[in-house]
């Protein structure tokens, strides 16, 4: 199995030192008060809240899922990502909702019901009910972040998704835990570089790739199956491969998201950059900074996509072999849910000689020589697994070097993601339940200290979930 040469592992162990640098740095500062640990003291810059916003947009487990819907079905993908990532609602916050936040003088988006509807039974009922289902839905979203990442990690790591899954945690709970909104905030500024570092670097190789051919449609088509990959339109019904045919409605799917969004936008802009920003003013050109340096994610996911279409016609000339070669894992393995494919896959490619000698022959004899270098892209459903185009580009088809950088890019964007959520859910367990209900009284450094525990707490459940 191909990894990362050393010269990529040096680049990924520089990066996960700054990002700890940067939490022991802030941590004195962010242990001065709540308003300190999860608002940066209101204090911060607009420029540097919407790189932020940015980052936290920008997560990694997202971009490779639209990836692959780009992959599938080629600029048609965009429209499942408007459910979302197209950063809609930011109109609204940028407009009106953001600064109607800020002037509450709240912490928490929770804190914001008191000051909302009052101090009778109902207001504290929707206090706590906002409690209790942001820390849900943040808990949910972490599962799903570290779930991406882990997978992602697994292709370059010798172990398991869930031994990466692991390693992230970790990291990202000593430097968020520590700095509070400071790590999280100056943590994004040095992601952003790298992302925008990276998203240079596989732009230019892909269009150094596609300027090679005379017709990426023929190209698109014979590898995906896909006859209008290259369209631009949404079709009211579109084939997908297995695994995918929840998104064949594409164009009604295009629809409902845009009236979610549109509904979702009146009733957004409680997040900790709005209520920590210095002005009015800086909750416009926070979300403007945003929703312009988030263009980016763009170029970088079809740029992953092309080169996906190349990866793939090398590897599989003839994907039939992959119906084959999932009967044969299935056969030698079992019962096997779909949910445990990934960490199976793992383990053949890692430990081979813990499987039947008949199972390593015949995917030897399937999928060539370097079968564990395939491995990877083969799905559950026998096809090509378009989520993990984008970490099998960046393994086979970047120059050593070029692929630490971007691999920094895109674990840039899931930290990003990672930091704001933690920092975000040990706010209203801190902010709204313990010092809202359980200990009105508790001095500063209890509730610093309460903030830690809520922060190993929240990671670690969200890692169990994962």
């Amino acid at each position: 199995m191909d990894y990362l040469r050393a010269w990529d592992y040096v680049i990924f162990i520089f990066y996960f030192i700054v990002l700890i640098g940067i939490g022991s740095y802030f941590r004195k500062k962010a242990a001065t008060n709540l308003e300190h640990y999860f608002l940066a003291g209101r204090n911060m810059p607009w420029w540097l809240l919407g790189l932020s916003q940015m980052s936290f947009w920008f997560d990694m487990t997202g971009t490779m899922i639209i990836t692959s819907f780009l992959y599938l079905l080629g600029p048609r993908g965009i429209y499942v990502e408007f459910r979302g990532g197209a950063g809609l609602v930011l109109v609204f916050m940028m407009l009106w909702v953001g600064k109607w936040h800020r002037r509450s003088g709240v912490i928490t988006a929770a804190e914001w019901m008191i000051y909302r509807f009052g101090k009778d039974f109902w207001a504290h009922f929707a206090r706590l009910t906002s409690v209790v289902a942001n820390v849900i839905l943040n808990l949910g979203m972490l599962a799903y972040s570290f779930k991406g990442a882990g997978l992602f990690l697994s292709m370059f790591l010798p172990f398991s998704p869930m031994v990466c899954c692991l390693i992230m945690v970790v990291i990202t709970a000593i430097y968020t835990i520590e700095a509070g909104f400071y790590g999280v905030v100056f943590s994004d500024i040095f992601q952003s570089l790298c992302i925008w570092l990276g998203v240079g670097l596989i732009v230019a190789v892909a269009v150094a790739k596609i300027s090679g051919i005379p017709d990426l449609s023929a190209l698109a088509a014979s590898v995906t199956g896909n006859p209008n990959w290259t369209g631009s339109l949404p079709d009211f019904n579109t084939p997908m491969p297995a695994g995918y045919e929840q998104y064949s409605w594409l164009f009604m799917l295009m629809l409902f998201y845009f009236g979610k969004t549109l509904i979702q936008g009146l009733g957004a802009g409680a997040d900790p950059r709005f209520f920590g920003a210095r002005s009015d003013r800086d909750c416009g050109l926070l979300c403007f900074t945003a929703e312009w340096t988030m263009m980016l994610r763009w170029p970088l996911m079809i740029s992953f996509a092309v080169l996906g279409l190349f990866l793939v016609k090398d590897f599989f000339p003839d994907q039939t072999v992959l119906m084959q070669a999932a009967a044969l894992i299935k056969s030698h393995a079992g019962a096997v849910a779909a949910n445990e494919w990934p960490e199976l896959i793992a383990r053949i490619m890692n430990h081979p000689q813990s499987f039947p000698a008949e199972l390593i022959t015949g995917l030897s004899q399937l999928l060539g020589p370097d079968w564990s270098s395939k491995l990877n892209l083969l799905s559950y459903h026998g096809t090509v697994d378009p989520e993990r185009i984008l970490p099998g580009v960046l393994l086979h088809s970047v120059p050593v070097g070029i692929r630490g950088l971007i691999l920094v890019a895109l674990m840039a964007a899931a930290m990003s993601t990672f930091n704001a959520l933690t920092n975000g859910t040990t706010g209203f367990l801190t902010r709204d339940l313990y010092q809202g209900y359980i200990r009105p009284q508790a001095g500063n450094k209890e509730l610093i200290y309460t903030t830690y525990f809520f922060g190993i707490l929240v990671n670690v459940l969200g890692f169990l979930m994962a």
